[in-house]
């Protein structure tokens, strides 16, 4: 895989008319892994929507490149086309739809079910989740783990990772945190992982660590930046950067990502 970069340029985000993102610049390239940290409320799923083009979100300034490719404007599928991926913080679920077909799909109908069986099985699904459709009564853990199959198996350029720590519990945390670092060492994958908590970097281990407050970057550096900030929190970092809005408040709204319930989730079990 030759090098590539993924570069957001102040970018500005509303959702329902209501400013969310309030330019954010990020650069990412391949084999680096970046930590996006910031408390709830403060625009960090926005962004990851805004990535991948979510239609509630109606970017109004700056520019997503990948490789110098402008993809604002762009539908989903063709932002995944050009190696963006989207590992979702509630996962949907697909009912009837293997994973391997899913991801089968994803790469022209190619057959991709013995590396769905082998990375499945490293990173701990069980055989008989591979049979169930996509996430279909899955634990929270087991649909973080089959995210990561996804990843694992499509290895896209960048790799954007909207709080995949949530619901794991220590070991899972473990092998899912080690099998997105391997990809980026071996594989050249870009990571960008938007969490809340230090305790994912400690095997996914980045580069960069970005914190972000009230819908933009308010402070980067390296790995330490994040022992800084267990240590201060992020009432107090923003003390000491002289900053007085944190979060960032919202209209409540329908979010095809982030709700698998059947409001929002066509492929939902109506009965569940």
């Amino acid at each position: 895989m030759s090098p590539s970069d993924l570069v957001i340029r102040d970018l500005h985000v509303k959702v329902a008319g209501h400013e969310i993102l309030r330019g954010v610049d990020l650069e990412v390239r391949s084999g680096e892994v970046h930590a996006l940290m910031g408390p709830n409320g403060s625009g960090k799923s926005t962004l990851s929507h805004a990535l991948m083009g979510s239609g509630d979100y109606e970017v109004t300034r700056g520019s997503i490149t990948i490789d110098g490719k402008e993809v604002l404007g762009l539908p989903t599928w063709q932002r995944a086309r050009l190696g963006l991926f989207l590992a979702m913080q509630y996962p949907v679920e697909v009912p009837g739809v293997p994973l391997a077909a899913v991801v089968s799909a994803a790469r022209d109908g190619a057959d991709l079910s013995a590396a769905v069986e082998r990375e499945a099985q490293a990173l701990g699904v069980r055989t008989e989740l591979l049979t169930r459709g996509v996430n279909d009564e899955f634990s929270g853990g087991e649909k973080k783990r089959a995210e990561t199959v996804q990843l694992a198996v499509l290895k896209p350029k960048f790799a954007v990772l909207d709080e995949i720590d949530s619901g794991l519990d220590v070991d899972a945390l473990r092998d899912v945190s080690k099998r997105v670092y391997a990809l980026a060492r071996d594989d050249g994958v870009g990571v960008l992982a938007i969490t809340h908590y230090a305790r994912l970097l400690e095997e996914l281990r980045p580069d960069r660590v970005h914190v972000f407050m009230a819908g933009r970057i308010v402070r980067s550096g390296g790995p330490e930046l994040a022992d800084e900030l267990e240590r201060t929190g992020y009432e107090g970092m923003a003390a000491a950067l002289g900053i007085e809005e944190l979060t960032v408040e919202k209209p409540a709204e329908s979010d095809p990502f982030g709700d698998p319930t059947i409001g929002n989730n066509p492929f939902a079990d109506p009965l569940a």
